[in-house]
């Protein structure tokens, strides 16, 4: 007889689309250990169902114009309300139907997940592209400018050429590419979900980076963002040169 652990074991190393027949193998099975450790996985599997129904909901953009569109690229950014640096974009192109487990609009996603998400988006992609613009940038043109030239840089970054880009709300000029803009796009669409993911994660390290560079400000923990740490940190240090100076006028002289 099967010991507990080794049904455990059997379990891991099946798939879940498999598991109703393991539910099946040991329904006569009467030890509490075995009816407690099914009962989990029965568990599992109907959560592992709504996930991929919420996923599956999440293609309906791509599913919609699949049929007339052979590259479907998502586009979102981070990064446009933050006292300092850049703004990022991402640009991603997911194989038709991929559906990765837990992807979904990077702000409902931990920071942990997202690092995981990050690494498998861009393992599985077609292809991705990074796009940024400077604090510098941000001050010259505006932040809804800069954040524009940061999509085009991502698209540019492209290793395909998209013939549709879905867009989390806006409309990039000056690309020569079928747009569709979709309110809160980044949790209603797959591939603008995994831009989200893409371009959130390079703009997080980043500023953990310019951490080391800038510690009075706190960048590891607010990465840019007006935190009250950091407002104090302005008023206390003044800025510096990863500031938007266009951004941080009432809190420095």
């Amino acid at each position: 007889m099967q010991s507990i652990k080794e049904i455990n074991l059997l379990f891991e190393q099946t798939e879940k689309e498999q598991w109703h027949a393991l539910f099946s193998s040991y329904a006569g099975d009467e030890r509490a250990g075995v009816k407690k450790l099914v009962a989990r996985y029965e568990k599992k599997l109907e959560a592992y169902r709504k996930e991929m129904q919420r996923l599956e909901d999440m293609l309906v953009f791509e599913k919609k114009y699949g049929d007339d569109f052979r590259c479907i690229c998502g586009i979102d950014e981070a990064g446009r309300g933050p006292f300092a640096g850049p703004v990022v974009a991402g640009a991603v192109v997911l194989p038709p139907g991929l559906k990765i487990e837990g992807l979904n609009d990077s702000k409902q996603v931990s920071k942990k997940r997202r690092e995981e998400l990050f690494e498998e988006i861009r393992e599985k992609a077609v292809s991705y592209g990074i796009g940024m613009s400077s604090p510098a940038r941000i001050d010259e043109i505006n932040i809804l400018q800069a954040t524009y030239e940061a999509m085009q840089h991502a698209v540019s970054d492209l290793q395909v050429v998209p013939d549709l880009l879905l867009n989390d709300a806006v409309t990039i000029p000056q690309i020569p590419i079928k747009q569709i803009g979709i309110i809160k796009g980044d949790g209603r669409s797959l591939s603008i979900a995994a831009a989200s993911i893409m371009a959130k994660v390079t703009r997080d390290r980043l500023m953990t980076e310019y951490a080391d560079l800038y510690p009075e400000y706190g960048f590891e923990r607010n990465k840019g963002y007006g935190s009250e740490e950091h407002r104090e940190a302005l008023k206390k240090y003044g800025p510096c040169p990863i500031h938007r100076n266009s951004f941080i006028h009432n809190y420095v002289k």
